[in-house]
């Protein structure tokens, strides 16, 4: 009963936010419409000059944005913002069209309950509301959550009768906090999509792979770039060898997606997207600790597109 009671509060709260966002986004689309009804004189004037003749990149990137397989609108982490190419880049070149808010470095709670957020994912929204509906909602997060300086909390030291994994920590880290943050986030997505389209709009979730945290960050974690995040973690609780570790990372990528596939039940229009047997802890497909090199996103990309 009082788990029936708290989530018909937090659903109570989420449409109110929901209702602010959209009070903002509709000021803001009035301000942005009072601001373009001087555009005909300047259209006049443009029209006017002389147009250079458009270069072959241009008529190229024109044929290349006239078709598209749909509009996407992606909210998540470094695996959709990552320098080179991640996941969305991949699904761009396989002709999808994407309105992105997504963050290198955010958490799954800052994506829920950060301020700001969710406006931002509504102006996303809108964007493509100009050519369409969406085709999807792509959610990307949980894993700044779990690693980073706080991944040795996660860990018994190797001289504890309970080494390993610690389970209570664990539980409280993804099968509540993130968990609760993913259905949060789905919530206020599924509301604000009925309210702007009168209809929900699927959204996709996709697990991590299983990494390997032999210390490598983005291009070495040289200087100021980011990384390692999981073998500081794993050499302060007393674990040095590799090959255990990477199985205690299976393990933890297990209790990850096992928490969305539950995730993926509490919704009629949310899809799940397991990645581990595309992304086994095999160095040929890892850039670092978190992030594939391209062909791994290539591999996820493929994944996701099959769902799409």
């Amino acid at each position: 009963m009082a788990t029936d009671t708290a989530t018909k509060k937090q659903m109570q709260a989420v449409r109110v936010e929901v209702d602010e966002v959209l009070q903002r986004r509709e000021k803001a689309l009035r301000a942005r419409a009072k601001a373009l009804a001087t555009m005909p004189a300047l259209e006049a004037v443009a029209a006017a000059a002389p147009s250079p003749a458009p270069t072959p990149h241009m008529k190229l990137a024109a044929a290349a944005s006239v078709a598209t397989k749909g509009w996407i609108v992606a909210e998540g982490d470094s695996w959709f913002d990552y320098p080179g190419s991640d996941i969305l880049d991949c699904l761009d070149q396989l002709g999808y069209s994407i309105q992105s808010v997504a963050r290198a470095g955010d958490r799954a709670e800052m994506m829920a309950f950060g301020k700001g957020q969710l406006d931002k994912l509504a102006a996303a929204i809108d964007k493509v509301i100009a050519q369409g509906k969406p085709k999807a909602i792509l959610l990307s997060g949980g894993g700044n959550d779990i690693a980073g300086a706080e991944f040795g909390f996660l860990i018994n030291h190797a001289g504890s009768p309970r080494e390993g994994l610690n389970e209570s920590v664990i539980t409280g880290v993804i099968d509540e906090r993130v968990q609760d943050a993913y259905v949060h986030i789905i919530r206020k997505v599924t509301d604000l999509c009925q309210k702007m389209l009168n209809e929900p709009v699927p959204i996709i979730l996709h697990g991590y792979g299983y990494p390997v945290p032999d210390g490598d960050g983005v291009l070495g974690g040289w200087g100021p770039l980011p990384g390692p995040w999981l073998r500081p973690g794993f050499i302060e609780k007393g674990f040095n060898n590799l090959e255990d570790n990477k199985a205690t990372m299976k393990k933890l990528m297990d209790r990850f997606n096992a928490m969305l596939q539950r995730v993926e039940g509490m919704f009629g229009h949310v899809k799940y997207v397991d990645l581990r047997k595309l992304l086994p802890s095999e160095k040929k497909l890892w850039a670092n600790e978190l992030h594939p090199k391209p062909p791994g996103f290539k591999l996820a990309a493929d994944a996701i597109a099959a769902v799409l």
